[in-house]
């Protein structure tokens, strides 16, 4: 499977998943989810926790709000009719469903690339040389973002005014912890940008990196493309 191959069956995914407006909808969608992932020959089971571990904030979130608390889904408050926490239940499954769908296909995509560098699956987009420099610099900014958190923590602690335990402290500062994270992280953007990618010669190094990719589909990523496209025309006919 390609890079492209893996992009395009990911947006149809999307796509289907937006559009589904009942649970038998998703649950297609979702099957079809699993069998890409299970296509890729890797155990599943980190992608569906990561999935799982996404989502379920948003489900405690929502069902404190929708069924503890209004008890009605939004569509009987603007048709003002009184309603029922069933359909609070079922419109809070159905938004959390989505979004569970959406994060597993991105680590079943993930599945199917295993061991490739970011570098390797940008090469293979079919998309201009900027796009692609574009995407490339901007992963490179998550490790950044990552070295960040970790000094900024570092530094609060050594400085006490946070722990490394979940403490009482840590939730009255923890706003200095993300003011603290988002200097370093401006910092050290503006170093990279303006000092270490132009020594090292980066936007240039990346030019030759992009130019000599494989970008041409396969039969395989036309087989997963008809799949998800089938999901999602089933979706769309199930409104």
């Amino acid at each position: 499977m390609t890079a492209n191959g893996a992009v395009i069956f990911g947006l149809l995914v999307i796509v289907g998943t937006l559009i589904a407006r009942d649970l038998v909808a998703l649950g297609i969608i979702l099957a079809i989810t699993l069998i890409f992932a299970f296509g890729s020959g890797r155990r599943i089971f980190g992608a569906l926790l990561w999935a799982a571990a996404i989502v379920l904030p948003l489900a405690l979130f929502m069902g404190l709000v929708w069924i503890g608390i209004v008890g009605r889904a939004p569509a009987e408050i603007v048709a003002n009719v009184e309603g029922s926490r069933a359909a609070a239940a079922f419109y809070v499954t159905l938004i959390c469903l989505r979004l569970f769908i959406i994060a597993f296909a991105i680590q079943a995509a993930f599945l199917h690339f295993h061991g490739w560098t970011p570098l390797r699956f940008v090469a293979g987009l079919t998309a201009p040389s900027m796009v692609k420099k574009l995407l490339v610099l901007t992963l490179s900014l998550i490790e950044t973002i990552l070295q960040s958190v970790d000094r900024a923590r570092t530094a609060l602690i050594a400085a006490g005014i946070i722990t490394r335990r979940q403490s009482w402290r840590n939730l009255r500062h923890g706003w200095v912890l993300v003011q603290t994270v988002w200097l370093t992280v401006v910092t050290i953007a503006i170093g990279r940008t303006r000092d270490k990618w132009p020594v090292e010669h980066t936007l240039d190094r990346l030019d030759g990196a992009l130019a000599h990719a494989v970008t041409r589909p396969s039969t395989v990523d036309f087989a997963w493309t008809a799949l998800a496209l089938a999901g999602a025309v089933t979706a769309f006919g199930m409104r």
